[in-house]
């Protein structure tokens, strides 16, 4: 198990080989002696720190180690199993501020795609909580492979701390020397498994929930099918970093790696609040988001990773918890299947209305009209003109109007209240109009999400009726 592709295919094509990123990514690099304690600087500065490909040439200047290989190999760079491992060891370095050590006979993972992943789960987390960003939680790295690299991103970019699963004795050997050369001891478990153990081991370890797992399974169902694909894109099959078999192949490739953490997670369910993986195939992605369908899992997202005009992977999370992903985390994927794989819809701009008076006259009215709802909890952001309610049902139809009326009618009842649907309303401001917008925010009722936004365009147009106006004035 662990990082499951070869870093020359990753890399090749992505890169520069002349002028890259200047300005802040450069700064950062020179400058570099931990990443900013203040969790939305770190977070803005990893989140730009890729934004363009690495400059090698600035690498060379920073990094005598890179400086060596760059000025022999310039022609045939990502031909070089040392090469392409120098490459990763100086990014973490410069970037993260991390120490690597590597054996040659396992898989160097390119870390522009693995940073990839990281952000795409900070986004993740991040929108289905309404704990503060950056909070303190437990993520499991399955397979985690000789680098332990995502365990080390993600503890230097996120106060998150790791379980690191492997099975393969070699890579955990060198797994726990990258641990304790980064002193993250504290903050990583590495757990050697069994192939026939589980590969979510929380029951093992008495752990009651953790926040997310993620693993790079291997690609392949046998060693013929990498000697297969190697061929058809006429090149050796173990190029650059090589890496071992175990790495690389699983009986059933990568798509039955996957089921069975879908098979487990049908079990655990809650215990873990997001399941996800990466792909490195767009079959396999299409296929498992169909598994996740026939189980009923309405709570997903897809995306794609893209590296230049070569490399691309592909990533699904799977929730049964209610609390939805923003559109931009949960809809991801551009290509031409992506109607057959995306979720439900969790954002829209509901209507444009024009602006015919005051700003505050439109925004006062409609915030009384939602104030109206029978919600559990509602908070006004006078500042951002952003309102979170959160609802025991479809409160704004009028079947639940009439369930209310004859519930006072029978007299009060003393039960607490569950939320179903939870939205989050905006209003942005033009220079001739006003736009309303909401967001889903909980819920597994994608039809109750139609129907608010229908209630919330009906509610805006009404305030700009010509009735409306004439009822305004003679008042």
């Amino acid at each position: 198990m662990g990082s499951k592709r070869k870093a020359s295919e990753d890399l090749q094509g992505q890169l520069p080989l002349g002028d890259g990123i200047k300005g802040q990514q450069t700064a950062w690099r020179k400058s570099f002696d931990g990443p900013p304690k203040d969790d939305l600087t770190r977070d803005r500065q990893y989140a730009e720190l890729y934004s363009k490909p690495p400059d090698f040439k600035q690498l060379a200047l920073q990094d005598a180690d890179f400086a060596r290989l760059w000025n022999e190999h310039k022609d045939d760079f990502f031909n070089d199993p040392e090469c392409v491992m120098q490459l990763t060891k100086t990014l973490l370095k410069l970037d993260f501020g991390l120490q690597l050590e590597l054996p040659n006979d396992r898989l160097c993972p390119p870390v522009t795609n693995r940073h990839n992943y990281l952000l795409w789960l900070k986004g993740l987390l991040d929108s289905t909580s309404y704990e503060k960003q950056g909070r303190k939680l437990v993520g499991l790295d399955i397979g985690t492979g000789a680098s332990c690299i995502y365990p080390l991103m993600g503890c230097t970019e996120r106060n998150w701390d790791f379980i690191a699963t492997d099975i393969d004795s070699k890579s955990l050997e060198y797994t726990r020397k990258n641990v304790s050369l980064n002193d993250l001891d504290h903050r990583i478990n590495v757990v050697e498994r069994k192939p026939t153990d589980a590969l979510i081991p929380i029951n093992d370890m008495n752990i009651n929930s953790i926040a997310f797992t993620m693993t790079n399974p291997p690609f392949y169902k046998s060693e013929q099918e990498l000697l297969d694909s190697a061929k058809e894109k006429s090149r050796p099959p173990f190029t650059a970093c090589t890496g071992a078999k175990v790495e690389m192949v699983t009986n059933g490739g990568e798509v039955a790696f996957v089921d069975r953490i879908l098979q487990e997670s049908l079990i655990l369910r809650e215990r873990v609040q997001w399941y996800t993986v990466m792909f490195g195939f767009l079959t396999s992605l299409v296929d498992f988001v169909e598994k996740l369908r026939l189980h009923e899992i309405d709570n997903f997202a897809v995306t794609e990773f893209i590296q230049g005009s070569k490399t691309r992977r592909w990533a699904v999370a799977w929730s049964f918890g209610s609390m939805r992903p923003t559109q931009e985390v949960a809809r991801g994927i551009k290509t031409a299947v992506s109607k057959n794989v995306l979720p439900e819809i969790t954002e829209e701009k509901v209507v444009d209305v024009p602006l015919r008076e005051k700003v505050g006259g439109f925004v006062d009215r409609f915030r009384a009209e939602v104030e109206k709802l029978d919600l559990i909890t509602w908070e006004w952001d006078s500042e951002r003109l952003e309102g979170t309610g959160r609802a025991a049902g479809r409160v704004w139809a009028r079947a639940w109007r009439r369930k209310k009326q004859r519930e006072e009618t029978s007299g009060p009842k003393a039960e607490e209240k569950e939320c179903v649907f939870a939205f989050k309303v905006f209003i942005r401001v033009g220079k001739d109009e006003v736009s309303v917008g909401c967001r889903w925010l909980e819920g597994h009722d994608a039809v109750a999400f139609e129907s608010f936004r229908g209630y919330l365009k009906n509610t805006a147009r009404a305030i700009f009726s010509p009735q409306h106006a004439e009822t305004q004035t003679s008042t």
